[in-house]
């Protein structure tokens, strides 16, 4: 795993995202929430808005199709992002690596931590894939 241990490591992170240049082997959990946790610091960029996109691109440049079964999932990416936000505005001023990690080692670290809110058939259903689906389990806490 890819390991973020200043600031820098994730803004690089985030740019090369953006960019498209990122390695698909790096678009991994801590990748993806790295990648949140740079474009909601990103001034010129609304997360909730321009992510959706960002994952679509990102994933047709490394071959992966978005259909209803691969590639961007709309429920995962907004629950993803809400999650991130509300760890970074509940630690204002720590350093973006050290929220991360604290982040990673947190419920939040797990990738199945959608399953705690979210039934696996729920989640992972086409709707579910196309847009905002709210949990059947438990609500989300923020």
């Amino acid at each position: 795993m890819k390991s973020f241990d200043c600031d820098a490591d994730i803004d690089a992170h985030g740019r090369a995202f953006y960019e498209r240049t990122l390695p698909k082997s790096e678009w991994t959990h801590a990748g993806h929430f790295a990648a949140a946790f740079w474009i909601l610091r990103h001034p010129s960029l609304d997360a909730l808005h321009d992510m959706p996109d960002l994952i679509r691109r990102y994933n047709e440049a490394t071959g992966v199709a978005n259909t209803d079964t691969t590639g961007y999932h709309e429920t995962i990416t907004l629950a993803s992002l809400r999650a991130a936000r509300a760890w970074l505005a509940a630690r204002p001023t720590k350093p973006l690596h050290e929220s991360l990690r604290e982040m990673l080692h947190a419920e939040y670290g797990r990738s199945d931590w959608l399953l705690t809110h979210w039934s696996r058939s729920l989640l992972f259903s086409v709707s579910a894939r196309r847009s905002w689906v709210e949990p059947d389990l438990r609500p989300l806490p923020f």
